[in-house]
């Protein structure tokens, strides 16, 4: 029944940002009773049944360092009703594509949100209208300078969408930011960084620099400018509220791999 399940799961794409709508019939039906969380040698892992969550994919044993995080997929599982929905699962979708991306990807995790810091969102600037000239200047210089001060770096912000180039020594001290950050961090600061369209607000967050909201926040200036101009769109609030789910779980990562 386990193997069934988890053909299932993978059937669905059940892997972080893959999942897609899906008829409730075509779900998993869930077979499990018990939730747990245990602690093992490697770290912390759920069960089901008494039996160790494993991925879809390539089946690998899901172990996590932090009883938190465990935690929080646990409470996914436990929430799953007849069927087992991976859309609504997306600390269990973030850990087990993790999981599946191995070790090996590490240095390619790093190096997307350095790509990002590079070419960011905070660096390019509107010249027009004037509400978010000023909207983005509230938002992403504090930011900005905030990391300056910090990282002892400089930035080159610039008006429209022509690449402008960081200083090298800028670009190497981000990297250098990232040092240390393990698997499940790094897939978590990439998730944040897509979201966001930032590897500097990822980096942020990874430092303490700004808070979740704050981030948030400086992500959605020019969206929040569009709402003001022409008013909610039902099916655009609802993406956003989705992604806002995402990025709080990647958050939650963030944070409990820190503490």
């Amino acid at each position: 029944m386990r193997d069934q399940l988890e053909d299932a799961l993978n059937n669905q794409q059940f892997g972080y940002g893959q999942a897609q709508h899906i008829n409730q019939v075509e779900l998993p039906k869930r077979f499990y009773k018990a939730v747990d969380v245990a602690r093992t040698d490697d770290g912390y892992v759920v069960t089901l049944d008494g039996k160790q969550t494993r991925t879809p994919g390539r089946k690998l044993p899901v172990v996590v360092p932090a009883q938190s995080i465990a935690q929080a997929m646990a409470t996914e599982w436990a929430a799953q009703e007849k069927y087992v929905d991976p859309t609504t699962m997306p600390m269990v979708r973030l850990i087990n594509s993790a999981v599946e991306s191995g070790e090996e990807n590490v240095p390619a995790f790093r190096a997307e949100i350095g790509k990002f810091a590079g070419n960011d969102l905070l660096l390019y600037r509107a010249d027009a209208p004037q509400e978010l000239v000023d909207d983005q200047e509230l938002h992403w210089d504090g930011a900005l300078v905030t990391m300056a001060r910090h990282f002892d770096v400089a930035f080159q912000p610039t008006i429209g969408i022509i690449h402008q180039p960081q200083p090298a020594s800028t670009l190497t001290k981000l990297d250098a930011a990232l040092e240390g950050q393990g698997l499940l961090s790094l897939t978590a600061l990439v998730s944040i960084t897509g979201i966001t369209g930032s590897g500097l607000l990822a980096i942020s967050l990874l430092h303490q620099l700004l808070d979740a909201d704050q981030v948030w926040t400086a992500a959605h200036v020019d969206e929040d400018h569009q709402i003001r101009l022409w008013g909610e769109d039902d099916e655009a609030m609802t993406r956003r509220a989705k992604r806002r789910v995402e990025f709080d779980t990647a958050v939650a990562v963030v944070d409990a791999l820190r503490a």
